[in-house]
Parts: C-alpha cells; sequence; structure tokens
C-alpha cells in the first residue's frame, strides 16, 4: 500500500474551508485530474454517503464509487472506493491556524495488474495532482 499526502495553509476560516471541499460538486474546481465528481446518495453527506467520480490519470480515464467512511466537521472526512481501477481511500484534514486553515489530502492506493507495473509513475503522478490541487484551491478560496 502506497501512501500519498500534502498539505497546504488557506487564508479562510476551517469553517469555509471544509464547506467547500466536502461539497463534492466542487472537486472539479480545484482537484487537478478530476472530470466529474456528485454525490450518489439521497440525504445529508455523511457516513455511508455515496459518489462517484471520473478522473484522467496516467493516460487512463478512470471511474471510482466510493463511500464516505468519516464525517467530522469541520475537522476532516474520509472516503474509501468501492469500486474502481484497484483499491484506493483517503481523505483531507482540515486545521485552524492563526488566520486560516490547513488543508491535508491524503490517500492510500494498492495497485495491482497494470496499475502495479505502473506504480512509480502512478505515485508520482497522484504527489503532483495533490499539490497542484491544493495551490489551485488555495487560489480559489483566497480570491
Amino acid at each position: 500500500m502506497k501512501h500519498v499526502e500534502a498539505s497546504i495553509k488557506i487564508n479562510r476560516p476551517i469553517d469555509q474551508v471544509f464547506a467547500f471541499v466536502s461539497n463534492f460538486s466542487n472537486a472539479t474546481q480545484w482537484q487537478v485530474g478530476i472530470i466529474e465528481a456528485r454525490v450518489t446518495s439521497s440525504g445529508a453527506i455523511g457516513v455511508g454517503a455515496t459518489y462517484v467520480w471520473v478522473q484522467q490519470m496516467i493516460g487512463q480515464k478512470m471511474d471510482t464509487r466510493g463511500e464516505v467512511t468519516a464525517w467530522d466537521p469541520p475537522n476532516r472526512y474520509e472516503w474509501k472506493s468501492t469500486s474502481g481501477p484497484f483499491p484506493l481511500s483517503g481523505g483531507v484534514t482540515f486545521r485552524a491556524e492563526s488566520n486560516g486553515t490547513v488543508v491535508t489530502q491524503y490517500a492510500d492506493a494498492d495497485p495491482g495488474g497494470f496499475f502495479k507495473l505502473a506504480e512509480g509513475l502512478l505515485v508520482k503522478q497522484i504527489e503532483g495532482q495533490f499539490a497542484q490541487s491544493l495551490e489551485k484551491l488555495k487560489a480559489l478560496l483566497e480570491k
């Protein structure tokens, strides 16, 4: 299992940052490589809510379905894939810090098959996408 993590400080209150990031329909605005993202369950977002995202990665278009596994507003949420190219889980944490919020995005992947062969490339791409995504999020929320 490979772990990837990136953090950034955003000069906005924790409640505002959590509200934006935890709204899955906003993912296409800030997450690099995400083409489509939507909640597929009814009701409020929380543990057990389901979603689908379509992502472009290492030249492949990947559909991933998942489920929210932890929900602790405004501190963190976690998720896991329930279908997709390989097992994947992760989350986002939010920590209030002097005039802003530190956001940490992380994921654990267990690539197999073709993706196992390309594991090094896959991990590098995810690391780059996380860093770019957080920079994009910062610029979006601070403007």
